[in-house]
């Protein structure tokens, strides 16, 4: 799927690198492998009632998310934040932030864009050892994550 010299790359809709994480569907459509390392894009679709991801900090990466459905509740260091359909959000290096879908009934759709790329190796990674049936705990999370600059806020 890397584009060929001069020409831009295309995912078509629904294509990529599809992931179950914990319940919570990832779909990567632009990886480092597809940007030379400048962008990831993912879209995740998060079940009613469903944490996404405790606070935490990256400090390699910056993380956007666009609400396409649903309502997204951001965790950030103050306050929580409901994002609805349009709506975006930047989590820059060092800020601490979350996101949960407090809805009883309906998922919440996203995009998820990481720059520079990377990060969805963390999600491969959380992916392959649930896979081997080890129990996503969050010491293991954590141990995850640290190998991507990211710490538990």
């Amino acid at each position: 799927m890397p584009g060929t010299a001069g020409q831009p790359v295309v995912v078509r809709s629904g294509v990529g690198e599809l992931l179950d994480v914990g319940g919570i569907r990832h779909l990567f459509a632009l990886t480092a492998e597809h940007t030379e390392g400048r962008l990831g894009l993912e879209e995740f679709v998060l079940p009613p009632g469903t944490l996404g991801a405790r606070p935490h900090v990256h400090g390699a990466h910056d993380e956007y998310f666009v609400v396409l459905s649903g309502e997204l509740t951001l965790s950030t260091a103050g306050d929580d934040v409901v994002l609805g359909p349009g709506d975006v959000a930047a989590a820059l290096r060092g800020t601490a932030h979350g996101y949960r879908n407090d809805s009883g009934t309906e998922p919440v759709r996203a995009l998820c864009l990481y720059t520079p790329a990377g990060y969805e190796q963390y999600f491969r990674d959380v992916h392959a050892a649930v896979a081997s049936g080890a129990e996503p705990t969050d010491d293991l999370l954590a141990l995850l994550r640290s190998r991507y600059d990211t710490t538990t806020s």
